[in-house]
């Protein structure tokens, strides 16, 4: 369950270094020179204008979304904010401290529709619709609804140093954990930037009157949302949808920063064109992630990638066959020994009928297991072997060689 839990946290690193940065940042700011204290307050501008740059370039609405609220939060405390001693009564910080927290939750639930779709034209009717029905009715009954808005539910010396009130700090915890949660499932680098710069805006919304913090990370939010598009744009480029891992286009890039040792292995699944064919391209599919996901625990050093189809690559940097042999050799007993469950009978296409055959005990349980293996060639560099390009094919054959000696075994 630990490792489980640290095999999920890399995608917060980028998010934490950069709130972790911004906190050491912060003191530095004081001491700079009017001029360059000018540039920092136009900071968060200039970071999300790059920032909506970006997204208009990859088609990201949620990110843009994520952007234009958090900028109109900065452009809003700096207008409206400033001088106001006691926030619970300013009407444009309690609408901040309640909207932007549940429409960061929002986006981070939403599918990706792009920007100028007709679901992304509808999200930006939306936020603006919603603006404009809290500042009417903040603007005709503000001191009817304020004091709702800030009551406390608990009397605790905590509370009294925190500036956002306890209803929108409920809120905004409730939008937290669901921005979290989404994050940890998901394990995208667009729900973490989401999650960070949400964390951004909180220390941000609870800084409002030390210039200094409220401005860093300000920024902080914008650039974590940046670094996160860019991220997600790296993983789509680099990444195979179906399986996750690195596909063809990253194993052509690590090839070109090999030494002069290393050996590849090719693996392909065993009948996979007639599995298909019989259970469907479903399951077909399932078995493709499954070979993937034992890939990515090979030992030795080995990285895995998605060749194309049903084939597979694993490089081993700087180790020999004989190194490499007893790796490959596990994956293949941990692909061997997998027991894949399927559905006994076809799901039916209607709700009704499927209802039906639900009611009956003897059919409720009923599953099929089916066992995958795969044939593995190796190769490594050699004298006769000069480049990537030539051990790949040498491998290629070994593949071969191992399905016509029957199959699920490793070759040379």
């Amino acid at each position: 369950m630990f490792f489980a839990i640290l095999k999920k946290l890399p995608v917060f690193v980028v998010p934490a270094a950069i709130l972790i940065a911004t906190w050491f940042t912060v003191p530095y700011i004081a001491a700079l020179t009017p001029a360059r204290q000018e540039l920092v307050v136009v900071a968060p501008y200039l970071v999300t204008a790059l920032g909506m740059f970006l997204t208009l370039h990859f088609h990201r609405g949620r990110p843009f979304l994520a952007l234009l609220v958090l900028i109109l939060f900065y452009w809003v405390s700096r207008t409206f904010l400033g001088e106001q001693p006691d926030l619970t009564l300013n009407r444009y910080f309690l609408a901040c401290t309640i909207l932007i927290p549940a429409n960061m939750a929002l986006f981070t639930l939403m599918r990706e529709r792009g920007i100028f779709s007709m679901a992304g034209r509808l999200r930006l009717v939306f936020i603006a619709i919603q603006t404009g029905g809290v500042l009417w009715l903040f603007n005709h009954h503000f001191y009817s609804v304020q004091p709702h808005l800030v009551r406390s539910f608990v009397k605790l010396h905590f509370f009294e140093k925190i500036l956002i009130p306890q209803p929108a700090l409920l809120l905004g915890a409730i939008s937290f954990v669901c921005v979290a949660a989404l994050a940890v499932l998901r394990q995208t680098p667009v729900d973490s930037g989401m999650l960070g710069a949400l964390t951004a805006f909180f220390i941000a919304s609870n800084c409002l009157k030390t210039p200094d913090i409220h401005v860093a990370y300000c920024t902080a939010a914008a650039l974590i949302i940046i670094l996160s598009v860019l991220q997600d744009s790296y993983n789509m480029a680099f990444r195979d949808d179906l399986t996750g891992i690195p596909s063809r286009r990253a194993l052509n890039e690590s090839l070109h920063g090999l030494g002069r040792r290393y050996t590849i292995a090719m693996l392909d699944v065993d009948h996979f064109k007639r599995f298909n064919d019989t259970y469907g391209h479903d399951v077909g599919d399932q078995v493709l992630k499954m070979v993937a996901q034992q890939m990515l625990d090979v030992g030795g050093g080995g990285r895995a990638y998605r060749y194309g189809g049903e084939e597979f690559t694993i490089l081993f940097s700087g180790k020999r066959m004989s190194d490499a042999l007893p790796h490959l050799e596990q994956v293949r007993l941990n692909i061997a020994g997998y027991r894949m469950a399927l559905r006994a009978d076809e799901r039916p296409k209607k709700n009704r009928q499927g209802k039906s055959q639900r009611s009956g005990s003897s059919r409720r349980d009923e599953a099929a297991h089916v066992s995958v293996t795969v044939s593995i060639g190796m190769a490594e560099s050699s004298d006769e072997l000069a480049t990537p390009a030539e051990v790949i094919k040498a491998a290629d054959k070994a593949l071969y060689k191992a399905k016509n000696k029957g199959r699920n075994q490793v070759c040379r």
